[in-house]
């Protein structure tokens, strides 16, 4: 029993100290992957989060799919998911929650950072006080538990604001941005203006379902019931049971820090208005049976406040796809502006315009410029008003935050500030650092001298000689033109033969095509077009085209729209190969062709998407010679997903079992092993509420083995479905050798690795 009398004086809450080596706040996606990278590495976490679960708006309670530069397959960044932690955890949301269910991916969040010894997780924990040790460096940070009635003062070296409002950043007194720069600043000729409004507002989601019975719905007193005379409200889908409602979105004309609690009020009245118009006025009688399952209770924030850093991303670093020596990480969702007045204004839901491919991100914009020892990550990260249009999306932000991890493990290690690491001495190093765990640098490949495997010897049991694909597919109308995006060498390009069938008497109009910067793929320049005259019925078409490839590289076979074709496609998946077509994704564009004004700095293209599987056959064909471009030398190139070609070693597809070795003329002390599987950096595995067809991606490898030069198995894997498998050695293995064992993922599918590095 515990029993106190009365204290004259005031009493104090119980406090709780607690120093580590970095101090991150804020939980979300660039928080959990800050917290999981810095830990990995080493160091010694606090992750302070100010609510129950993880992931921010990626979690339960707000319920939004986490994306980033692959934007719903809607543009044409081929094989552009993020790497590292983020797409560790998307693809275990995959295996364990194709349905989409966000209480799964909490489970998931929590079990990421709870496995890691290194992270002291506080949740439902807000920071509101810090104390600094001189002008321009934070000493700790206070925060209040009010679950347990605890104060905790935290003490690091190195600050991460991760918070999403920038609320350390904020009382730190770091330089920061609320709103949208003006055209002439940045050169940004898609800044808005005062009639679109400065801010991205906040949105909240609904869940519904049908009961199977009727089902009564009393509006609260605090609905609005005039929303169906809004403009916004016709686009309403009863299909999306509320949760696709981005568009339900308030509060950009309002101060979206300190006015907040009030938005969410306002959208809770819209959202409430909305369901009782399409239970009570009649127009939706199919609703008859349907309750509200679910209403969020927090806003998902877009926009608020920016933080400068020694560089500010803006427009023209996305559209020109500018090059920084610090890069660090990638962006590729659109320049996406929303307008301010949101659901209750007359303009569209958003203005979204996309670049031609991804984006260098330099580390430069994820440090603060006044705050010696506080990273920046997530949507506060240095950039204008428009281009963070591009890099405030979840899995963007949670990449970034990798980076930011990673630096502060070089700061820890060599006793350095954030701005130090952007010097050349550093950043080259963190940049191999990143890689070699995934990280995905646009135009950077690991090239680290202490790497083992680039200066090994590598056999392989057999390797893909591409010929053919085999016409054992469904058949695929010219409703829309069509392309196989095909890995060609250098020199003469090889014939090639598909095969049609036609309703009457016809010509086939065709194409080669590439891109105009190296690494893109929107095929905007035509290298030669040739058309071919097709009787009707079933037959076989040679394509010759009289080209010399300069390089090897990506090039677009094109047949154009034709409705009286129909082309044979292939059941055989192979890695780096993928069919386009020229549609569009009315997610993300308007049409299949981007024409902006003129007057914006945005380029005009044409988008050239896949499908989706069990969709998206690769074209069927054979060629008058074997391509061969899927060699073991791809494993050792320091590049680890299709880019400027597709850079993976594909088995032949006769060998069911088929093994590599490596192999070094002396003994080499291994204490750390990363092999690099395929799984489909094309597919966005947006993680909430849409669904996807399976659970393990079909290119990954699920079964292998590891053994040194003894023949002594180190690993022995049968249900793989991660892109990295690591081995982490207590003892130096000493060896010679190290075979790997794998068995084909399927049975159109030959086995495929990206790399293999040891340290």
């Amino acid at each position: 029993m515990i029993k106190e009398g009365f204290e004259p004086e005031k009493r104090k809450l119980r406090e709780e100290y607690i120093k580590s080596d970095l101090v991150i706040i804020g939980g979300g996606m660039a928080g959990s992957c800050c917290a999981i990278t810095a830990a990995r590495a080493g160091l010694k976490v606090t992750l302070v989060q100010d609510r129950p679960v993880l992931g921010g708006n990626g979690s339960s309670e707000i319920r939004l799919w986490i994306l980033g530069a692959t934007s719903h397959m809607g543009n044409n960044n081929r094989w552009a998911r993020e790497g590292g932690v983020i797409d560790e955890i998307l693809v275990e949301n995959l295996y364990r929650n194709p349905e989409g269910n966000p209480l799964i991916l909490d489970t998931i969040m929590v079990e990421k950072v709870s496995q890691e010894p290194n992270i002291r997780l506080l949740l439902n924990t807000a920071m509101y006080d810090l104390e600094k040790k001189d002008n321009e460096q934070i000493d700790a940070v206070w925060a209040f538990c009010s679950q347990n009635a605890t104060l905790y003062k935290l003490k690091a070296p190195l600050y991460v604001d991760a918070s999403g409002d920038g609320i350390m950043a904020f009382l730190a007194g770091a330089a920061f941005r609320i709103g949208a720069e003006s055209a002439d600043e940045f050169d940004e000729l898609f800044a808005p203006n005062q009639d679109y409004g400065e801010l991205l507002g906040h949105s909240l989601y609904f869940y519904s379902k049908d009961t199977g019975k009727p089902v009564r719905f009393v509006a609260p007193a605090y609905a609005n019931k005039e929303l169906s005379k809004l403009p916004r409200f016709k686009t309403f889908n009863l299909k999306d049971h509320g949760c696709r409602l981005w568009w339900v979105e308030y509060g950009g004309r309002k101060d979206t820090i300190h006015e907040s609690e009030n938005i969410k009020w306002e959208l809770w009245r819209v959202i409430y208005g909305i369901w009782d118009h399409i239970k009570n006025s009649g127009e939706f009688p199919e609703t008859s049976t349907h309750t509200l399952e679910w209403v969020g209770t927090i806003p998902g924030k877009r926009e608020s406040r920016r933080f400068e850093g020694d560089y500010m991303l803006s427009q023209k670093d996305v559209v020109e796809q500018r090059e920084h020596s610090d890069a660090v990480s990638f962006g590729g969702w659109a320049l996406d502006l929303h307008p301010a007045d949101g659901v209750y204004g007359d303009k569209p839901g958003c203005t979204q315009w996309h670049a031609k491919g991804v984006y260098q991100i330099p580390y430069r914009t994820m440090y603060s410029k006044n705050i010696k020892n506080l990273f920046l990550a997530g949507r506060i990260i240095s950039a204008s008003h428009v281009a963070f249009g591009s890099s405030r999306v979840m899995a963007t932000c949670a990449h970034n935050a990798q980076a930011v991890a990673m630096a502060a493990v070089l700061c820890k290690k060599h006793n350095l500030l954030p701005a130090t690491i952007a010097e050349n001495q550093w950043i080259g190093k963190l940049q191999q650092n990143l890689i070699a765990n995934g990280q995905y640098i646009p135009r950077i490949k690991l090239d680290d001298p202490a790497e083992l495997v680039a200066r090994a010897s590598i056999q392989a049991s057999s390797r893909l000689k591409l010929q053919e694909l085999p016409m054992d597919g469904p058949w695929k109308a010219l409703h829309f033109s069509m392309a196989q995006l095909m890995p060609f060498p250098e020199g003469e390009l090889p014939s090639f033969t598909i095969r049609l069938r036609t309703k009457e008497k016809t010509v086939l109009k065709t194409a080669l095509m590439t891109s105009s910067k190296a690494g893109n793929f929107t095929p905007d320049v035509t290298l030669t077009e040739k058309s071919y005259v097709l009787e009707k019925g079933e037959q076989d078409c040679t394509l010759v085209f009289d080209y010399r490839h300069p390089e090897t590289g990506y090039l677009f076979v094109c047949l154009h729209v034709n409705d009286h074709i129909e082309v044979r496609c292939s059941n055989m998946r192979l890695s780096g190969l993928v069919t386009v077509y020229n549609k569009f994704n009315k997610a993300v564009a308007i049409s299949s062709r981007q024409d902006p004004p003129k007057d914006i700095g945005i380029e005009s293209f044409e988008f050239w998407l896949p499908e989706r599987r069990p969709e998206g056959h690769n074209l069927a064909f054979r060629l008058d010679r074997a391509l061969d471009i899927f060699g073991e030398r791809n494993l050792q190139n320091g590049i680890f997903r299709p880019a400027l070609h597709a850079n993976a070693w594909i088995a032949d597809f006769q060998d069911i079992q088929p093994s590599i070795d490596i192999n070094w003329n002396i003994l080499q002390k291994i204490r750390s092993l990363y092999i690099y599987f395929d799984t489909d950096f094309d597919h966005p595995m947006e993680s909430t509420l849409m669904g996807h067809p399976e659970s393990e991606i079909p290119f990954c490898v699920r079964k292998f083995k590891i053994c040194d030069g003894n023949g002594t198995v180190i690993s022995d894997i049968q249900d793989n479905h991660q892109t990295i498998h690591r081995v982490t050695f207590e003892q130096p293995l000493e060896t010679a050798k190290i075979r790997i064992v794998m068995e084909q993922p399927g049975q159109h599918v030959p086995a495929a690795l990206f790399g293999v590095v040891a340290y």
